[in-house]
Parts: structure tokens; C-alpha cells; sequence
């Protein structure tokens, strides 16, 4: 299995995200490394998920995403490390 978000061989540790958050009625899921799923997290509110970032291609089109994918590519699938609230949604 791989990881729906960075691509690379899923680890020990597995994590499902809604790709519509619960609170607004999502059910469907996709398989994440837990840092994967953290990142997505702290970068957009379940707001922003239900209104734009529904799908895999649009959580991997954003800049702060992007950026992250490109980071964590070549590291191991049971490579963790903390994982930040970005600058913009600290300000909310």
C-alpha cells in the first residue's frame, strides 16, 4: 500500500483521513502516514476541506502542501517528525 498523499510505501503506523471531515458528513477515506495526515491538519481548517480540498488532487495542488510532499519524499515510511500550525492559520 501506498500513501495516498506523498506516494511512498505506507509504514507500521496507518492513519485514515476523511477527505470530507466528519463534522460535515464525509465518510469516504484514504490511507496516510501519520506525519501526512498531521500536515494536512495543521495547514487547513475542516472548513477549508469540505470547501476545497475535498480530493487527493487538490490537497497535493496546495503551495504548503506541495512543499511538504517534496520534503518528505525521500524520507523512510516510518519517519515522523512534529509537525507545525503554518504562519496563516496561527493568525486566525
Amino acid at each position: 500500500m501506498i500513501c495516498s498523499l506523498c506516494r511512498r510505501p505506507l509504514g507500521a503506523k496507518v492513519e485514515a483521513h476523511h477527505l470530507i471531515p466528519k463534522t460535515f458528513g464525509g465518510r469516504e477515506t484514504v490511507a496516510l502516514h501519520p506525519i501526512c495526515h498531521r500536515k494536512i491538519h495543521t495547514t487547513l481548517t475542516d472548513r477549508e476541506l469540505q470547501r476545497g480540498y475535498a480530493t487527493i488532487e487538490a490537497l497535493r495542488a496546495h503551495r504548503e502542501i506541495a512543499r511538504f510532499i517534496c520534503w518528505v519524499e525521500t524520507k523512510d515510511a516510518d519517519f515522523y517528525a512534529p509537525t507545525f500550525d503554518s504562519k496563516a492559520r496561527r493568525k486566525r
